[in-house]
């Protein structure tokens, strides 16, 4: 039983930003707030590692601070953007109704 809790990832102290991630909000003096399935996780970034976490093209900027996880979004309905089943758990953020279509495109790009 031990060795099952040793092999156990700890999310909140290696958690994997492309994979473990459905958005992030930076906020003021680069703190970014990372938001998973079920944590959210502010953790403070140099410049560098911002520039590139906002440069990756997983990560779509929907308003203000706050970036989409475009391999995790499940649907979007009623100008929402949803992680997982849509219901009273769900995970969503609000989206502008001129970036829904965008976002579609890039999602359907990356199955095809």
């Amino acid at each position: 039983m031990n060795s099952i809790l040793l092999e156990a990832r700890n999310v909140y102290e290696d958690f994997e930003v492309e994979t473990d991630v459905l958005f992030f909000k930076v906020g003021d003096h680069d703190l970014v707030i990372f938001h998973g399935r079920n944590y959210n996780i502010k953790k403070r970034m140099t410049a560098d590692q911002l520039n590139r976490l906002l440069k990756s093209s997983s990560y779509y900027h929907v308003q203000g601070g706050v970036y989409v996880n475009l391999n995790k979004i499940s649907s979007i309905e009623d100008d929402c953007i949803y992680f997982g089943e849509k219901g009273w758990y769900a995970k969503r953020v609000r989206i502008p109704r001129r970036k829904q279509e965008h976002i579609r495109q890039l999602i359907r790009s990356r199955i095809s």
